[in-house]
């Protein structure tokens, strides 16, 4: 009979807790490193959509993940406007600028390469993070 195989470092929910914290670090790393499609509406401003108190704004990592939003949407067979912005300037800039809690909701229509990145310390600009306090969320502390 064959053993499994034995770890031989224990996994507790500390362990488990810092790796997953690691993981996420790489990954808005990455994102803030990456230029990215921002679909545009009319006027150029960023499409969005709202869910759960938070506006969050649609961002591609290629024109193939942003097709396949338009074709879940319906509207596949039109052109959709965008540009190539540093995952950076969306959440230091972009997502401050929009005056209401704003997260990032990147390749949203591509099952298992998703992220969000929410309006939090650590992603956003503190002034605009609600768990600092911005618009009166948070314990402001």
């Amino acid at each position: 009979m064959v053993e499994p195989p034995t770890n031989s470092v224990a996994t507790t929910p500390a362990t488990t807790a810092t790796q997953l914290r690691r993981d996420f670090a790489a990954l808005l790393g990455e994102f803030r490193r990456t230029a990215v499609l921002l679909p545009l509406i009319d006027g150029g401003f960023p499409l969005t959509g709202d869910f759960g108190g938070v506006r969050w704004i649609y961002a591609f990592s290629d024109e193939a993940a942003l097709a396949r939003f338009a074709a879940e949407r319906g509207a596949g067979d039109r052109a959709w406007p965008y540009e190539r912005v540093l995952g950076a300037r969306l959440l230091d800039a972009v997502a401050p600028a929009l005056g209401v809690p704003c997260g990032m909701a990147v390749d949203v229509a591509s099952p298992g390469d998703e992220l969000l990145l929410p309006p939090v310390s650590g992603v956003v600009p503190d002034a605009v993070a609600v768990d600092a306090g911005a618009y009166g969320e948070g314990d402001g502390q």
